[in-house]
């Protein structure tokens, strides 16, 4: 799980909670119309934005930001290091298991095409399809929650003017005056709230997974490639360790010293 997104999402509402309950009293900011005007809104518009395909595809990539988390480079190159071991002592052919067993689909087709002798031309077009899938994926789950940070704020302007006209046909009774304007007010709050701790950092958090998504594929790549030219571990390291952070390459380096 990845600890910082749910740690931020649950320390701003806290935060507002918070705010909202030592500033006095908190039950007029408590509007159930303007939540369902703001959160029914968006998701409406969300709704004719996009297919109903595209927004359960996007909720679960965006549920990946909470459960799921990326292996780091040097693991990814300890791996493949070790495979470069068993290729040289039993062949490609003893990848075969690991190829229907993993539950990675970017490393199974890697594995697949090891296994089946494919050419390299063959292995990195198949590997830049599957990047190329995954990047569009990714694009489009950040499109959707960029629309609902758009369009958050403006539900709560539309929930805010209804609130007003409400207003408006009660000015002869005072007493109504107070509880139309909580519901104008707290429209726009909810708007953008909803928008600004939800969605436009979700959007942020899903580019940055993606970005951190295609280093760890693109080592994948090259270490598939290498394998497939049948370098030694020891070749088959040097040449990923580029993508390791220079203060970490040196600690990689010494832990197969150690071990050897």
């Amino acid at each position: 799980m990845d600890a910082a997104t749910v740690f931020g999402f649950v320390t701003g509402m806290t935060m507002i909670i918070m705010a909202m309950i030592y500033g006095g009293d908190a039950l007029p900011l408590m509007q159930l119309p303007s939540l369902l005007i703001t959160l029914g809104g968006t998701f409406a518009a969300v709704l004719i934005h996009f297919p109903l395909k595209k927004v359960f595809a996007s909720f679960g990539i965006a549920r990946n930001c909470f459960v799921t988390t990326l292996p780091e480079p040097s693991e990814v190159i300890a791996r493949f290091r070790n495979l470069a071991a068993q290729v040289r002592r039993e062949g490609s052919l003893s990848l075969e298991s690991q190829a229907g067993s993993d539950t990675d689909s970017f490393m199974r087709v890697g594995l697949e095409m090891i296994v089946n002798g494919e050419s390299k031309e063959m292995l990195k077009a198949a590997l830049e399809r599957e990047l190329a899938a995954i990047e569009q994926r990714h694009a489009a789950g950040r499109r959707l929650f960029e629309m609902m940070g758009s369009a958050a704020p403006a539900w709560g302007m539309i929930g805010t003017l209804i609130g007003l006209m409400q207003m408006m046909r009660s000015l002869d009774d005072p007493r109504q005056i107070g509880s139309g304007l909580a519901m104008a007010l707290s429209t726009t709050l909810y708007g953008a709230v909803f928008a600004n701790l939800f969605c436009i950092p979700l959007a942020g958090k899903l580019e940055a997974r993606h970005a951190e998504e295609f280093v760890v594929r693109q080592v994948m790549t090259e270490g598939f490639l290498a394998l497939l030219e049948e370098n030694t571990p020891n070749v088959l390291e040097e040449r990923l360790r580029a993508w390791v952070p220079p203060n970490e390459r040196t600690n990689s380096a010494e832990t197969h010293t150690r071990a050897a």
